[in-house]
């Protein structure tokens, strides 16, 4: 009877045929990376490939702490560890203890290259993205129709706001030709009537899953598209040329489903809370209204408004003696200080002076003389007294003649 290897047994053995091989201890080996995953304990895992095969790889804690950059998918790396096999999986993998990257991947090269290109033509700029609309009637939606995408953010979306209505357009999201079918999904959508907000998603997966949204024709239909487009493409750490020209960009389909549309439950209860503040708030200026209106309407002016009146009356009734007995009193100093001032012009008049004794002469023309050169023998003079004038004419001069020691004589 033929003794049949257990599974266990099997695999058991032939790890320990990769022990003995010493060749296998000690490998450097070339190739790109895809489907990396860095693990929360700290350990890599990820597929080192190149045009004909590809190897397991999985590169511990202790390993990769020393590494001096952070591998990811399409990066060319050279490692160098051990061969061996896992048992729980039955298969055999390459365990790294070191890593040097070796250039860039095709795949990684080319999105970069892309990704600088449109960027520099502008279709990146914020300047340029629209705004996602608060209430959308429409959310259309391009991804497979099969799978865990496309449930969960039918589930998000009317789970959050269950008016919405949701427009698949369903489409491939990996191989070849994905690229147009999304790009012909998304023309679809935004031609139907009341379609306000299209989001693209699709699953994680390895940079070659995901390059149908690298797509540089996709990406010129997303910038020109009438309707803003949301990008949930990947997982939170994945990064496609669609998430970069997308009006916004989701972390995860369904973030993108949150991200296009509220909450129903907590707009309502925000709405309540306004609709309360407002209420209370009217409230409270309505009581305070209420108690100034009772605080007024207990001032003397508005219970006995006449009372109000008379005083003032009163008040003006004082005002106006006051300003009498003021005139009265001006007038009085004003009509004193005239007489004193009428007294003085009354003793400085010249007609005073001419009553005591005294006249004025002047020329027939009404010129006063001053002295005695100012008249010609002969000419005719007036003499004026206090009680009238006379007419006279110059017989003769006699000019006064001045002498020593202040006297006077005449000739």
């Amino acid at each position: 009877m033929i003794k049949a290897w257990t599974v266990s047994g099997l695999t058991r053995h032939i790890g320990l045929l990769f022990a003995e091989d010493e060749s296998l201890s000690d490998v450097s080996v070339a190739g790109e990376i895809s489907n990396f995953k860095h693990h929360s304990s700290g350990h890599m895992y990820f597929t080192l490939k190149d045009e004909e095969s590809v190897i397991r790889c999985a590169m511990f804690r202790s390993a990769n702490s020393r590494l001096r950059f952070r591998p990811e998918d399409g990066l060319r790396v050279l490692v160098h560890g051990s061969v061996s096999v896992y048992e729980a999986g039955g298969t055999y993998q390459l365990y790294p203890d070191r890593m040097e990257p070796d250039g860039l991947g095709s795949l990684y090269l080319a999105f970069e290259q892309r990704k600088a290109k449109l960027e520099k033509e502008g279709l990146f700029d914020s300047a340029v993205k629209r705004p996602i609309p608060f209430l959308p009637r429409i959310v259309g939606v391009v991804t497979s129709p099969t799978g865990a995408v496309i449930r969960d953010i039918r589930n998000v979306l009317f789970r959050r706001f269950p008016t919405a209505s949701l427009l698949l357009a369903p489409s491939a999201v990996q191989g070849t030709d994905a690229a147009a079918r999304i790009e012909a999904a998304l023309m679809q959508l935004q031609s139907v009537p009341g379609v306000d907000v299209i989001i693209l998603a699709r699953g994680g997966g390895s940079l070659e899953d995901l390059w149908p949204f690298n797509d540089e024709s996709l990406a010129r239909a997303i910038r020109k598209s009438r309707v803003p487009v949301i990008s949930a493409v990947g997982h939170e750490t994945d990064f496609t040329i669609a998430d970069f020209v997308a009006d916004l960009r989701a972390p995860t389909p369904s973030a993108a489903a949150e991200l296009a549309v509220p909450d129903l439950a907590a707009l309502r209860e925000y709405l309540a809370q306004i609709g309360s503040r407002n209420r209370n708030g009217f409230a409270r200026r309505l009581e305070m209204a209420r108690v100034r209106l009772e605080r007024l309407s207990a001032r003397p002016v508005f219970r006995r408004p006449l009372s109000v009146l008379d005083q003032r009356r009163q008040g003006l009734d004082g005002l106006a003696q006051r300003i009498r007995l003021a005139a009265a009193a001006s007038l009085e100093r004003a009509d004193g200080r005239l007489s004193l001032l009428a007294g003085k012009l009354h003793a400085m008049s010249p007609l005073q002076v001419l009553a005591r004794g005294y006249a004025t002469v002047s020329k027939e023309d009404g010129r006063t003389l001053a002295c005695l050169a100012d008249i010609r023998q002969g000419e005719r003079i007036r003499v004026r007294f206090h009680d009238g004038t006379l007419k006279a004419r110059v017989e003769s001069l006699h000019p006064q003649v001045l002498v020593s020691g202040g006297g006077s004589s005449e000739p």
